[in-house]
């Protein structure tokens, strides 16, 4: 489901009226905080995704589930969830998370640019390619998401939408065999 046209149609509007609320608020930051947590928790825990996205599953469990998550976060927030819940619209989470994000980058002008590496960057490290990616494409901010992915062996492959620079070390070798079969 996730990515199709019908999840995006049906997540776009939840998304919107989120960031209307968020705005009036002043607290788009913040939800963005709480969404990027929670879709990453999702990611990370499928048998929480399958239990969130499951219609089988009664409502009232989804409902403390989420509680029993987002601990003290805020009231809109949470109220926000609940009303997709009660709508059967919890299994389009994903989607209206993504989406929330998606507008949030353009309302604060930054790039989301995927990064591919070989194994997790630490503080200075992820510093270091925020930095270079910034250059590379001449953004005034970026949003990083990390990709670990040892097959890349070293180094790293940025995509920003529809480019890429590849300074893989898999890709320069791949380069090198290609120069050597002409």
């Amino acid at each position: 489901m996730k990515g199709s046209l019908v999840s995006s149609e049906i997540a776009e509007p939840y998304a919107q009226a989120l960031m209307s609320l968020a705005q009036a608020r002043d607290i788009t930051g913040y939800i963005g905080d709480e969404f990027r947590s929670l879709g990453q928790l999702l990611e990370e825990s499928p048998e929480l995704q399958d239990f969130i996205t499951n219609p089988v599953i009664d409502d009232a469990d989804k409902k403390n589930v989420l509680r029993q998550i987002l601990g003290d976060c805020d009231r809109d927030l949470l109220n926000f969830l609940m009303l997709l819940v009660d709508r059967r619209r919890i299994a389009f989470l994903p989607a209206v998370i993504e989406q929330y994000l998606t507008i949030l980058r353009v309302l604060n002008k930054t790039v989301l640019a995927e990064v591919t590496i070989a194994q997790e960057p630490n503080d200075d490290q992820r510093h270091a390619i925020e930095a270079k990616v910034r250059q590379l494409i001449s953004a005034e901010s970026v949003e990083l998401k990390i990709v670990v992915d040892a097959s890349v062996l070293g180094g790293l492959i940025v995509r920003v939408g529809s480019q890429v620079f590849d300074a893989s070390l898999r890709g320069q070798l791949r380069r090198i065999g290609m120069q050597l079969n002409v």
